[in-house]
């Protein structure tokens, strides 16, 4: 039955899946310096002719610089800092084996399941949200919702670096509107297939990991960790700038469907330019709605894709450098985890929060796309 006013939203619970695997800004250098001598190596006449260019060097002062990130998390360590392979080496399963995407989100899935006092019978629905699903089909939140015996619905949806906070907001309009008492959203983020470790600016950008959130009705959270959504907020605007053309149309396209075009790309300086002013703008507007200032805001837990971007974006939100404390910073271990960076400040930076206190959830990126999601800490 549909209410006849919104039911009040929380966000009840949070959940992290973290790999075993660690690969340091030195390992990679190495790898990709030794992959570039070679190439280099191979390839001196036709470089010297001009006709391709000579493979830059990369160095871990320079990776921490551009980003400020210093490790990764990998979900599959073999083959990456391999300079034969220079991928990680995943082996398929049979179909009627869990998928890879599926058993990293359960995982986040139980933590956050465990952490808001839910069971498979309480939700009502699975949201997988992502940069980038292992298939088309079928859905991989239909396989996380079998796992966890969950009845009801289930549907993935790729939004790039904005996936977690779009899939929120289906969330919450879900359960404001009634059509579901509980949302579980799950952004299992396997990143590192679609990196080019072979190109020195964007090689170290990315981490595998997996965050989940609960988003259900007031009157049914028992969590003492509970936050009041108070309202969603979301835009985007098209830009070529960051892409990954990987498709089932290079196969009709005869291309290679593994060029470096179809994995990540970006023009950095660009994508800086022009989506910072928009976070920023996107953002004070957003807590304009429920007549906040950004000095009321207790905590900042933004997309975490580069260093200077989150104090870029912060300092310009405050009007001065943001601390740690308000803004957290988790991309220096974590690196970009594409839609999860902003799960995974609030999971680890929230319970110290007292009820009353505000904060802001945002990410952006491809698209151009920007989510955001106003909260305040509920009584414990």
């Amino acid at each position: 039955m549909v209410p006849s006013e919104p039911y009040t939203v929380v966000l009840s619970g949070s959940g992290l899946w973290t790999p075993d695997n660690v690969i340091t800004n030195e390992e990679l250098v190495v790898s990709y310096n030794t992959w570039a001598d070679r190439y280099n190596k191979l390839n001196s006449e036709a470089i010297e002719a001009g006709r391709l260019v000579a493979k830059p060097k990369s160095s871990a002062e320079f990776i921490e610089k551009v980003s400020g990130i210093k490790q990764r998390f990998a979900y599959i360590k073999k083959g990456i800092l391999d300079t034969d392979y220079m991928r990680p080496i995943i082996p398929e399963r049979p179909e009627e084996a869990i998928s890879d995407q599926a058993e990293i989100a359960i995982h986040a899935a139980r933590h956050a399941m465990e952490n808001a006092g839910k069971t498979g019978a309480d939700i009502d629905a699975v949201i997988v949200s992502c940069a980038y699903t292992q298939r088309s089909y079928p859905a991989i939140a239909i396989e996380v919702q079998k796992e966890l015996e969950i009845e009801g619905f289930g549907f993935d949806m790729l939004v790039a670096c904005s996936a977690a906070t779009f899939g929120l907001h289906r969330a919450y309009d879900m359960v404001a509107a009634g059509t579901a008492r509980c949302v579980l959203a799950v952004n299992p983020e396997l990143t590192s297939p679609q990196v080019n470790y072979c190109d020195r600016d964007s090689h170290f950008i990315f981490g595998d990991v997996a965050t989940a959130a609960i988003v259900e009705r007031a009157d049914t959270s028992t969590s003492g960790q509970a936050f009041d959504i108070l309202g969603t907020r979301a835009m985007t605007s098209f830009s070529s700038n960051v892409r990954s053309n990987f498709g089932y149309v290079s196969r009709a396209n005869d291309v290679d469907p593994f060029g470096p075009d179809k994995l990540f790309h970006q023009n950095g300086r660009q994508v800086f330019k022009e989506v910072c002013p928009i976070a920023i703008e996107h953002m004070k507007g957003h807590i304009a709605e429920f007549g906040l200032k950004p000095s009321t805001i207790r905590r900042w837990w933004l997309h975490q894709a580069n260093i200077n971007m989150n104090l870029f974006v912060s300092g310009k939100l405050l009007g001065r450098e943001a601390t740690l404390d308000e803004a957290p910073i988790v991309l220096d271990r974590y690196a970009n985890t594409a839609s999860a960076g902003s799960l995974i400040a609030f999971h680890l930076y929230h319970e110290d929060l007292k009820a009353g206190d505000f904060g802001v959830i945002c990410s952006f990126g491809a698209g151009y796309s920007i989510g955001s999601l106003v909260v305040k800490k509920r009584e414990g």
